[in-house]
């Protein structure tokens, strides 16, 4: 541990330590780098902005992510910068690299900062990482605003949703807890979870089996029962009531070449020898 501490110290120290580029000696580097590939010309550029990584990382260390990985993952946002500079446009290579620097370290604190993963668009991304500042300097205007107030407002200043602001304040206000993690001081099979207290609402076993089973049962009278009608009452009952989408009595009149009364008079009929059929055979069955 001690050998990495001196190691980042030492990277630091160099970073703080390189030289400052005036603006045509960074133009030059930025033209061998675009116009020759020159690797010698991209690092010189990067190193030279080191301490702007560093500046920046040091912003976002009070999410509780190393200090360290926070400066790597800025330097592969610099590379980024590097790589996609254009040195025709008048702007400062710091400028430009400022941009990419944060978002790779807001990427790398959105990935790690948690095991639960967070919402991803620009808006949750801008919730995240303003909350807090914005929940602070709420409460220093003024001191009389309630919970709900506070998240009206970052809610409006942000463009999202109150539920949304409440959410990410519950998150950020606690750490992850697995739910392997025991909360009782027993030892071995007396040690009990969090996940032992999780209630599921679905059916047991037995219940779905025992559902599945009657299922078949009420299937199997169904085509019993169905065996007493005739030809046409079958066919009105699975239009009328075994379809989908159920067959008007005119249409099914039209389709037989008979009135629509005809057919609800055979309806009715075939209703009432499926209903004495299978109040017999359920007996039988069971």
């Amino acid at each position: 541990m001690a050998g990495e501490g001196g190691i980042r110290h030492g990277f630091m120290r160099a970073a703080m330590n390189a030289p400052f580029l005036e603006r045509e000696e960074e133009h030059l580097l930025a033209v061998r780098w675009k116009s020759d590939r020159d690797e010698a010309a991209l690092h010189k550029l990067a190193a030279a902005h080191m301490r702007l990584v560093i500046s920046i990382a040091a912003r976002f260390r009070h999410y509780g992510l190393p200090m360290a990985d926070l400066i790597q993952e800025g330097h592969v946002g610099l590379l980024e910068a590097g790589a996609r500079f254009d040195p025709d446009r008048d702007v400062r290579f710091s400028t430009y690299a400022t941009w990419w620097i944060r978002a790779a370290i807001q990427d790398h604190i959105l990935r790690n900062w948690s095991i639960v993963r967070g919402g991803t668009s620009s808006t949750q991304k801008a919730l995240f990482f303003s909350l807090r500042r914005l929940r602070w300097r709420l409460g220093r205007q003024n001191d009389d605003l309630t919970t709900a107030d506070i998240y009206r407002q970052i809610a409006t200043a942000v463009g999202v949703s109150e539920k949304d602001v409440a959410l990410m304040d519950s998150r950020l206000s606690g750490p992850d807890m697995s739910l392997n993690a025991p909360i009782s001081e027993g030892e071995g099979e007396n040690t009990a979870e969090r996940m032992d207290f999780l209630v599921d609402d679905a059916p047991l076993p037995d219940e779905t089996v025992s559902e599945l089973i009657d299922e078949e049962r009420r299937a199997l009278w169904l085509k019993q029962a169905m065996g007493v009608l005739t030809e046409r009452e079958l066919k009105i009952i699975r239009a009328r009531k075994l379809s989908e989408n159920s067959v008007t009595l005119e249409a099914l009149g039209a389709k037989l070449g008979i009135s629509k009364e005809r057919v609800r008079q055979i309806e009715n009929r075939a209703l009432q020898k499926l209903k004495r059929a299978l109040s017999e055979a359920e007996p039988a069955i069971a």
